[in-house]
């Protein structure tokens, strides 16, 4: 029997290997091709180079006009992070405390969002940018992936977290003769940390990654953000993936950087949503 075990422990851990090397693979195919001349990348895919092409990056930062693109992302993401906690988390206190049927029903439509795809109301959506003059601006796609992409899911997931929090303290600050705003943003918004961690963090990969918004609404070049530079480099015939790659490795850089630099917050959000949630 312990023979039994100990080899279906070893085929479990060699299937693990397996799947986690099958993981790995695209990634390191995307890695070493960054690296390689157009001919070495045709001729062996897998291989390494060899000589290491550093040249790439340098082309790549330069035709992406990285710095610009990169203030871009960074603009439209802050921005955006920042008016969706600050919205969202009013939204979902109103709506988890308020005993009126109305709000419930605004709950319920907001519900409705994380169904069906904003994709559907992009025509309606590029008319009422045009109609207030935020085309080609970074107010109007900040508009967008604020209101139109992800405010239902931030305000999901602050109400369940807001319903968690005792109401006796707010009773308290009602006898201390604070008023509903107060008490908010004195008492309450402290005590979400937890889930205002996971809210930024989740919004922020949202709004970064998001590729259709910006393509539809930012026609203007010196507007892109990192992925539209990315694009460009695909061709209708055919791609250069040695100057396409170290773009895409540019493009998300930030990205992974800010992930390994909050994943002990990520961790905790999950942690506290799966307790509290």
């Amino acid at each position: 029997m312990i023979t039994s075990k100990r080899l279906r422990n070893t085929s479990l851990n060699l299937l693990y290997a397996i799947i986690g090397a099958g993981m790995l693979l695209p990634i390191y195919y995307l890695i070493v091709t960054t690296f390689k001349t157009p001919t070495e990348a045709a001729s062996s895919p897998l291989g390494l180079p060899k000589q290491f092409m550093f040249e790439n990056y340098i082309n790549a930062f330069n035709a992406m006009n990285y710095p610009r693109a990169l203030l871009n992302n960074v603009l439209i993401t802050g921005c955006a992070v920042i008016v969706l906690i600050l919205i969202s988390s009013m939204a979902a206190y109103v709506i988890a405390r308020s005993k009126k049927r109305i709000y419930k029903w605004m709950f319920s439509v907001f519900m409705v969002g994380l169904i069906i795809p904003f994709q559907i109301a992009i025509i309606p959506l590029y008319k009422i940018i045009s109609g207030l003059h935020l085309m080609n601006t970074l107010p109007g796609v900040i508009l967008i992936d604020v209101f139109c992409i992800n405010l239902p899911l931030s305000i999901f997931l602050f109400r369940g977290f807001i319903n968690t929090v005792p109401i006796e303290l707010e009773e308290a600050a009602a006898i201390d003769g604070y008023g509903t705003f107060r008490t908010f943003w004195s008492i309450i918004f402290p005590l979400l940390k937890p889930i205002v961690s996971t809210v930024a963090i989740l919004d922020a990969l949202a709004v970064w990654n998001d590729f259709l918004t910006p393509l539809l609404f930012l026609q203007d070049p010196s507007k892109a953000v990192l992925l539209q530079e990315v694009y460009k480099n695909v061709g209708p015939f055919s791609t250069n993936w040695t100057a396409f790659f170290p773009m895409l490795v540019l493009a998300t850089l930030p990205l992974v950087i800010f992930y390994l630099i909050m994943q002990r917050s990520i961790i905790e959000g999950v942690v506290a949503g799966s307790v509290k949630g």
